[in-house]
């Protein structure tokens, strides 16, 4: 395996190459910075096994790449609409709320005109050198190379990855996670039966779409959740005031006990159902009803899926009711676990690990301004998108603050402001 290395220094490197990276990389066209994005993917492909037909994003399409920060670029959701001749039918279309394969289309069209992307191109080491700056040792994964690059500061956007308690990690094929939805979707219309486990909104589009399905094939449909019940998502207008530069900068100033406790009550913020889908769902199984027809479903919410037995040809899941604190089993074809996505640390910092400043839950600690502490920067620094939400609050992974982000990021890489950020954005004042 060949193993180059390059001489030129560069402004900053990215890890990762999803929404958040891919802004910041559009963003940067305003400055003289010289940079390289990273990704082993071979295309940019946002969520693949979730972009079920007739979804759409939950945030407003002017949460694309660059708008809230720079509505007059050429990377906007409306020059995409523009380019492809479609701002007449968006207009008539009268919806904040975009499909989501639309919104995978619009940031591939994005990343096809950006030539420091770097798709097929893993980052496995980072390095610091004597001189201060980072060494990146990237494989290029097609053509079985590694090269070297030498940059003065990292953007770690790596995003999170599927969370699937590690009791149920080894098991068949039967049982996947919800991000693998499309491609196992198949495998779940030939079974006699099919159960999901989670209440959030991946949960509900899978299930309202196999419910869909169901009368064209011979299942069970089951939907199973520990949580207190099938509630909506908040999307009150004030609620919503959550997701703004205000709440962050006063989240990130309250003491970390303080904070640990805050999120834990905030999951209804950005993990329930859209009131959408929860009428779709409701909808549909009351048609179905209709002259007491009984549709072959089932949901239950306050029961945790317990354990999970493997048998030849069926699962024979333990179920646990909450408040009845009753067990039942019941069996089931194929599992779909929709139990959301968790941050994790990349192997390739594995390098400077020891430079980097840990709290007491072995989480990295992060600066306001998204800067990883570090034991001694000398000026070269790792920032990090979508991996603060123990720092800075429910806004990190949410997609209208990405390019908020990356402008206060872009103007440290800078050193001067290349993009205006505002004070005030909201209406109400989170602290005294």
């Amino acid at each position: 395996m060949g193993r180059l290395a390059a001489k030129q220094i560069l402004d900053v490197i990215g890890v990762g190459i999803g929404p958040f990276n891919l802004g910041l990389a559009a963003l940067l066209e305003k400055t003289q910075c010289k940079a390289m994005f990273f990704d082993k993917k071979p295309r940019f492909d946002w969520h693949p096994g979730m972009l079920i037909e007739g979804t759409t994003l939950q945030v407003p399409f002017m949460a694309d790449a660059v708008t809230m920060v720079n509505p007059t670029s050429r990377f906007s959701y409306l020059n995409y609409l523009h380019e492809h001749k479609r701002l007449y039918q968006f207009y008539f279309l009268e919806r904040f709320h975009i499909p989501r394969n639309e919104y995978n289309h619009y940031c591939q069209w994005v990343a096809e005109q950006l030539s420091q992307l770097q798709f097929d191109h893993e980052v496995e080491m980072i390095e610091k050198t004597d001189e201060g700056h980072y060494r990146v040792t990237v494989h290029s994964v097609s053509q079985g190379v590694k090269k070297i690059h030498n940059t003065k500061h990292i953007v770690i956007g790596i995003g999170t990855k599927p969370y699937i308690p590690e009791k149920f990690s080894e098991f068949s094929d039967r049982i996947f996670h919800s991000s693998h939805y499309l491609t196992r979707r198949k495998d779940a219309l030939q079974a006699k039966s099919v159960t999901i486990i989670g209440s959030g909104q991946s949960a509900a589009e899978i299930f309202y779409d196999l419910l869909s399905r169901q009368p064209d094939h011979d299942y069970r449909l089951s939907w199973y959740t520990r949580s207190k019940g099938f509630y909506p998502m908040e999307y009150s207008k004030l609620g919503l005031e959550h997701f703004s530069p205000d709440y962050t900068k006063y989240f990130y100033h309250l003491p970390a006990e303080k904070k640990r406790a805050v999120l834990k009550n905030q999951a209804l913020l950005y993990k329930g159902i859209s009131f959408s889908t929860i009428a779709d769902i409701y909808d549909l199984l009351y048609e179905r009803s209709i002259g007491a027809s009984k549709p072959n479903v089932h949901l239950q919410a306050l029961t945790e899926l317990v354990a999970i037995e493997e048998w030849e040809d069926i699962l024979r899941l333990s179920l646990y009711q909450i408040e009845q604190e009753a067990a039942k089993q019941t069996e089931s074809d194929i599992v779909i676990l929709a139990t959301g996505y968790q941050p994790y640390i990349p192997k390739c910092l594995k390098g400077i690990e020891d430079l980097l400043e840990w709290d007491d839950n072995g989480q990295l600690m992060v600066e306001e301004d998204y800067k990883l502490q570090t034991k001694n920067s000398n000026g070269n620094h790792v920032f990090v998108q979508n991996g603060e939400l123990h720092t800075h609050g429910v806004g990190a992974p949410d997609l209208g603050m990405g390019a908020f982000r990356s402008a206060k990021i872009i103007n440290q890489l800078a050193g001067k402001t290349v993009y205006k950020t505002y004070q005030h954005n909201v209406f109400q004042q989170f602290g005294m």
